[in-house]
């Protein structure tokens, strides 16, 4: 039987949904945890703020979970305690997005994003939109402020609306919570690379371009990070761990595509066969086969 060689294209598909996207949120966390000059980022606004989002939750655990996990025993059974968890973890979530996320993180949240990048070597592409001190003994500290508009993942209404509208989903057994985390990870993964492609100036077609060829890669990515931002006391954390991942890959990807610009390029002669003696354009010599 014929061996068939499997060509790197044919993987292609393959290796779009099975994707190492997953991986660059943990990466994130170990970081921004290796490198000290991030923590005063975490420790001047979201304490505060993951201490009242601990709050938020403990009340929504007390006057919700119960009522929530009888009702869901009708369809689940046993595992409707963990469904419930679930149930309240994303609920609260949602009013968290709601009173801080958005207006009060993002900032934080773009210094996380632009120092990774600038500790990384891609100063290049932060410069022309914020300004920057260049004798700062850190990447954090060198960020001054920005000359554009700045943001690391839009406000969407949209977003929270789906993300409510898609909680009902933890009342099908079993299949229903991961079914919930892939549909809303899916929708919240592209945003996660707002920042880039505004630094980048991408028109919407081209972010639309660039969001379905990495399709699978952004559900992953968005997926884990929305577990991570699950995690109750830890999930402000989370979030700018999962800024520095995102970072993380950006740097990956800009790594690739000066890769591929810097790729030798060969010259196809006449025929569209390419090869040394044809650059000219000269045709190979008539084949004879006089050994003479």
């Amino acid at each position: 039987m014929p061996i068939t060689a499997v060509t790197p294209r044919a993987l292609q598909p393959i290796r779009n949904v099975v994707s190492s996207s997953w991986i660059y949120p943990f990466k994130g966390i170990y970081y921004f945890l290796a490198h000290r000059e991030f923590y005063p980022l975490f420790g001047h606004r979201l304490i505060p703020l993951t201490i009242t989002s601990i709050v938020i939750l403990v009340l929504l655990f007390i006057f919700t979970y119960l009522p929530q996990a009888a009702f869901l025993l009708i369809f689940h059974g046993p595992t409707a305690w963990v469904s419930a968890v679930f149930l309240v973890l994303g609920e609260g979530q949602v009013v968290i997005a709601l009173l801080f996320e958005a207006f009060m993180v993002d900032e934080t949240l773009v210094d996380v994003f632009d120092a990774t990048l600038i500790r990384e070597g891609l100063t290049i592409l932060i410069s022309p939109s914020r300004i920057l001190h260049q004798d700062a003994p850190t990447a954090v500290k060198s960020l001054g402020k920005p000359t554009s508009s700045a943001i690391y993942s839009p406000f969407s209404f949209r977003q929270i609306l789906e993300f409510i509208l898609f909680l009902p989903l933890n009342l099908i057994p079993v299949v229903g919570t991961p079914f919930f985390l892939l549909i809303t990870g899916a929708r919240a993964g592209p945003f996660h690379h707002y920042r880039w492609f505004q630094l980048r100036g991408l028109t919407r077609k081209e972010k639309k371009n660039e969001i379905r060829s990495r399709k699978w890669k952004y559900t992953w990515f968005g997926t884990v990070a929305l577990l991570l931002q699950l995690v109750p006391v830890l999930s402000m954390f989370f979030l700018l761990t999962t800024a520095c991942g995102s970072a993380l890959w950006v740097v990956k990807l800009e790594e690739q595509k000066r890769l591929v610009e810097e790729a030798p390029v060969r010259v196809l002669g006449e025929g569209g066969r390419g090869g040394e003696g044809e650059e000219d354009g000269e045709a190979p010599p008539p084949y004879s086969d006089n050994p003479v």
